[in-house]
């Protein structure tokens, strides 16, 4: 819901933003960001158009010329085939979805749930917040990790304190930033917070998800 606005994933979502910082004008410039939870053109869109390839999806030939290039600038977010055949793919070829699924899964689910485990966290929110912070951020961020002293679970740390610190640390970080795209996604703790506030810490609440009510 966060990603798409679909509660479901929209596989073939394409957006573009200037939200890429180019490393020799250290500039922003436009990207592209693609798939059910949305990977970005200098990120890891590469690998998930690879994966599709190689899985022999119904576009592989009108990506191959593009694999190449995706990650290096000129970015592609300009190019009409290129964006099309995303939305193509991500609309009506089942390949597409299961790439995205497996892709999103091995890049971002399993290393958040990995972290979940291994640092002793037990709770469904917990499992959240971790999973939006790699979904959104690439990981558990350690310079707001250094904000609070609460320990995690696995070295005595209390989860829902901690989880409540990562919270609000992560949200004043996204309130206070100096990228407005960055800004405008504080909707992503926001539910946290509240998420916390009611308590509802195995789920088994509705969760009012960028206002969309998910039970």
């Amino acid at each position: 819901m966060f990603e798409t606005g679909s509660a479901k994933g929209d596989y073939s979502a394409i957006s573009k933003y200037a939200d890429y910082t180019d490393p020799d004008t250290k500039t922003r410039i436009v990207q592209v960001t693609y798939g059910r939870s949305q990977t970005t053109e200098f990120g890891n869109l590469k690998a998930l158009i690879l994966d599709y390839v190689n899985d022999g999806g119904v576009y592989a030939n009108q990506f191959q010329p593009y694999v190449n290039r995706i990650g290096f600038k000129p970015s592609l977010a300009t190019d009409a085939a290129f964006c099309k055949a995303l939305v193509d793919a991500g609309t009506s070829d089942p390949i597409m979805k299961k790439s995205q699924d497996d892709f999103f899964d091995s890049k971002y689910y399993n290393p958040a749930h990995s972290w979940f485990l291994i640092n002793g966290f037990a709770m469904p929110l917990s499992l959240l917040v971790i999973y939006d912070s790699y979904i959104h951020s690439g990981s558990i961020l350690s310079f707001l990790r250094k904000k609070f002293a609460t320990a995690v679970p696995s070295h005595g740390g209390d989860e829902k304190e901690w989880i409540t610190n990562y919270v609000s640390a992560r949200h004043t970080w996204l309130v206070s930033h100096s990228n407005d795209l960055l800004r405008k996604t504080v909707y992503r703790t926001q539910c946290f917070k509240d998420l916390i506030k009611s308590n509802n810490w195995d789920l088994s609440q509705p969760i009012n998800a960028h206002g969309v009510m998910i039970s």
